[in-house]
């Protein structure tokens, strides 16, 4: 007798569990854009999409130089006005001298312009410690120990910002760049960044994975600080991608797969809005072309903010009248109320900024 009247205890248990001690949904990414000109705040089919997250990435030592001083001021205040949530980001020094851009600043240098800049943006939440930091095109691919320390740095600095500790590139570098950063990085609250442009590009998701597997045990979340569809480059990279508007918006779609690989996964930026001025630009992987005009690309990503706009009006709407039975003890059986009509304003990934993506 003992064995049922356990088994019946434990049934009854199950039975009587509230609504809310069912399986929580994994979160719904956050869509941003990453864009160095300011001009993408005045274009309308960027006020379309409703996106307010963006990313920019400057020189750490930005504000000594008046004239870059002045362009990130014209970008930061431009994106202020528009209400946008900034990551900023910072990378290797602009000049035409290689010594110069290979030059890694000291932990105290960094320091001090860190917060130089914490002064200049007090609305900036969202920071990047070093773009592409395993990339050998950037002076820190084998100073790890370094960026951990920078990154130590702005976190003890910072409190209650979202900081991406390690920005890294899909890459053969990456696995052994994060394990030398984690000797010295701090190791709570990681934010990692990954710039998937293989996986996007080549319809595949081992560099996205793999970064899921190296970071395991440390955790995280993993924000893809870099991604999309490339249409065409001419940077002499030794990595062969495919390229066209066609492809771009199959790597769009690609994207929002790789997104869907883990519930680490929350925020996507993608790279980047309108093409250079330049005649022949380097790299182009815009949503929009030179005259501001929609692409493929944004056609497809406009289309996955507003289906994650209806998931998350779905999702409020079964919390609102879960809230509602609970407060009022009706039966889980009784006629739920109508769902509204969701807009692309309610609760999508770009539209709505989260504190702590």
């Amino acid at each position: 007798m003992r064995p049922v009247l356990l088994l019946a205890t434990l049934l009854a248990l199950i039975v009587a569990a509230p609504a809310g001690a069912a399986k929580k949904p994994p979160p719904l990414p956050i869509v941003g854009i990453g864009e160095q000109s300011p001009d993408i705040f005045y274009n309308p089919y960027f006020k379309k999409l409703k996106v307010k997250h963006v990313r920019v990435i400057t020189a750490w030592n930005t504000l000594k130089v008046k004239w870059q001083r002045q362009e990130l001021d014209a970008y930061m205040h431009a994106a202020h006005a528009a209400g946008a949530r900034v990551l900023l980001g910072f990378g290797h020094a602009r000049s035409p001298r290689r010594k110069v851009r290979r030059y890694v600043p000291t932990v105290k240098q960094f320091l001090r312009q860190f917060l130089r800049y914490k002064k200049r943006y007090p609305w900036v939440k969202d920071w990047l410690t070093w773009n592409e930091a395993n990339h050998c095109g950037e002076p820190t691919c084998h100073k790890a120990h370094r960026v951990a320390r920078f990154y130590n740095n702005i976190r003890h600095n910072c409190y209650r910002c979202n900081v991406v500790a390690g920005d890294v590139l899909d890459t053969p570098t990456m696995t052994p760049w994060i394990r030398t950063f984690l000797r010295t990085a701090r190791r709570d609250k990681l934010i990692w960044g990954l710039h998937n442009y293989v996986d996007a590009n080549r319809f595949r998701t081992s560099g996205t994975r793999e970064l899921l597997r190296t970071t395991r045990r440390v955790g995280g979340k993993i924000w893809f600080t870099e991604t999309g569809g490339l249409v065409v480059r001419r940077n002499r990279s030794r990595i062969a991608f495919p390229g066209n508007k066609k492809h771009a918006a199959k790597a769009t779609k690609q994207v929002f797969k790789l997104a869907r690989l883990s519930p680490r996964i929350r925020r996507v930026y993608f790279y980047h809005w309108q093409p250079a001025k330049a005649f022949l630009p380097t790299w182009d992987s815009a949503l929009v072309d030179k005259r501001g005009n929609p692409r493929p690309a944004y056609k497809v990503l406009r289309g996955w903010i507003r289906k994650l706009a209806r998931a998350a009006a779905r999702r409020a709407a079964r919390q609102r009248r879960a809230r509602e039975r609970a407060a009022g003890g009706e039966s889980p059986s009784a006629e739920p109320t109508p769902t509204p009509t969701p807009t692309p304003e309610t609760g999508t990934g770009g539209a709505t900024p989260g504190p702590s993506g």
